[in-house]
């Protein structure tokens, strides 16, 4: 169940508060509250997209019936399950970084339960993503995930981020990201499944590899300097 927290803008409330969370974010972009609410104003037509195509999708659908929220208490057992798995991986990613599932913001601007949960979701599998593609939660990383996040899903915010984090990216970086992260974040995005579309938490306990195979992701290329 989504808290119900939601408030219901008219057209220039929505505009006003997307571009006061337009300008803070890019002021400090670790304001996770004004970048949830940079993505709630501006994307609700592809969240609303992103619920038609989970609809059409055994998969997706069930993810809609059951909502499962990936919180600690869901997720935690991915420590106790064998490396090799995408769980494990996930676990891994989530610990060595000190994150916790519990700290996403949550929803506020969306005006149904059900396009709440979808934002919700997609806030939640994002380190899943990481996870998978193997990507660093640094600058590069991120914009490049929000490169492939916008193939998919087509929401405003993505393409507002990356061109947010290349500003911000130091010569070095622009050419690393160009170079390498940005051809393989737009062939990523293109081969593999659609992403709102898996119910991640029944494939914990599947090798991570196999899970890769199966939803046709290439993990990120290992360059020098990345970090």
């Amino acid at each position: 169940m989504i808290e119900d927290t939601h408030f219901r803008l008219k057209g220039w409330q929505q505009a006003a508060v997307a571009l006061g969370s337009a300008v803070g974010a890019l002021l400090d972009p670790r304001r996770a509250d004004l970048i949830a609410a940079l993505g709630e104003t501006t994307g609700k037509p592809a969240f609303e997209r992103v619920l038609e195509r989970m609809r059409r999708s055994p998969e997706g659908r069930a993810v809609l019936l059951e909502r499962p929220r990936v919180i600690s208490a869901n997720v935690g057992h991915g420590w106790d399950l064998s490396p090799n798995t995408f769980g494990a991986a996930y676990a891994k990613f989530m610990g060595s970084r000190n994150f916790s599932p519990d700290d996403r913001p949550p929803v506020r601007f969306m005006e149904t339960e059900e396009v709440a949960y979808v934002a919700m979701r997609v806030r939640e599998v994002h380190d899943f993503w990481h996870s998978l593609f193997g990507l660093p939660t640094n600058l590069i990383g991120e914009s490049a995930l929000k490169v492939i996040e916008f193939e998919q899903m087509l929401l405003p915010m993505c393409a507002l981020s990356v061109l947010g984090g290349t500003v911000r990216f130091t010569e070095k970086q622009r050419r690393l990201f160009y170079k390498h992260y940005f051809p393989w974040a737009l062939q990523a995005g293109m081969r593999c499944s659609d992403l709102m579309c898996i119910y991640y938490e029944r494939h914990f306990d599947e090798d991570l590899e196999d899970v890769r195979r199966k939803w046709g992701v290439i993990p990120a290329p290992h360059t020098p300097n990345a970090a």
